[in-house]
């Protein structure tokens, strides 16, 4: 056998351009994403980046561009704002860059190695990360335009926080594999980083290696019209409530849009009801 093996073709990054944003940003796009997917020594099986320009004139940055890669079964999302198309790729690739060497070198560190150094490359990755400015609509003309049902499978706040640090989220959903309650971690507090549980006894986990304050309070029992009702009477960026036609957690967010999601745990309930 030949010790120079030719390695499987890496698939096209898909690039999708709206807001009449120029076509030769295509090319662009996918140049600059290849050479920074090319340095992962993984096998990348997926990846699109879609360029947006919005036409509010009050947005200082009108262009916003987002990228997701599958490196091998596991996600990485990265999402930018720019004042120009060409600028938001080169950010979008510049955060890429680092993201994936942070995601290729924890997973170094887990083969053998130590896991200690970690929480603070969690840590700085998060705070760094610019609040994201969002698209003003009418709260008349708002809709959930993104719905998303999950099974997510019981993990660590410790991983749930790489997790959202991968998928650059301002939360995520997950069930806490201690108690094995849906809980939510996100952006917040002295930190940076805070948990709540659906039961509202986030108290109750052992700790783990991240620094993460605790919300003490049990999240609202909602259905999704009342949740929809309370983050528009509130303006908080999302709203994590106990679905009351399935009994399990959910999250109601804004988007970039001025659109609403929503990410709904399913299966079977995890707890009776708040307490």
């Amino acid at each position: 056998m030949s010790r120079t093996q030719q390695r499987p073709a890496r698939p096209d990054t898909v690039v999708e351009l709206r807001g009449g944003v120029a076509e030769d940003l295509v090319d662009y796009a996918r140049r600059k994403v290849a050479g920074a997917l090319a340095h992962t020594g993984r096998p990348v099986l997926h990846s699109r980046v879609r360029v947006t320009r919005h036409g509010d004139p009050a947005r200082e940055r009108p262009v916003v561009a987002q990228v997701n890669v599958d490196l091998n079964g596991r996600p990485v999302r990265v999402q930018v704002e720019a004042t120009t198309p060409r600028e938001a790729v080169d950010l979008l690739v510049d955060r890429l860059t680092h993201r994936l060497e942070r995601v290729v070198g924890s997973r170094e560190a887990r083969r053998g190695k130590t896991f200690e150094a970690e929480p603070h490359e969690w840590h700085r990755d998060l705070s760094s990360t610019p609040r994201r400015s969002y698209y003003h609509r009418p709260p008349d003309e708002r809709r959930i335009v993104q719905h998303k049902t999950v099974d997510p499978l019981p993990c660590s706040v410790d991983e749930a926080v790489v997790e959202m640090a991968d998928l650059d989220h301002d939360f995520h959903l997950f069930v806490e594999v201690g108690r094995g309650v849906d809980s939510l971690v996100y952006r917040a507090g002295p930190t940076g980083i805070r948990l709540a549980q659906i039961d509202g006894r986030a108290g109750e986990v052992v700790p783990g290696d991240v620094r993460a304050t605790v919300s003490t309070v049990s999240p609202p029992l909602l259905d999704t019209a009342e949740a929809v009702d309370r983050l528009r009477l509130t303006g908080l960026p999302f709203l994590f409530y106990l679905d009351g036609d399935h009994g399990r957690g959910a999250v109601l967010y804004h988007r970039y849009d001025g659109h609403y999601g929503l990410i709904a745990a399913q299966g079977e309930s995890t707890v009776a009801g708040p307490h």
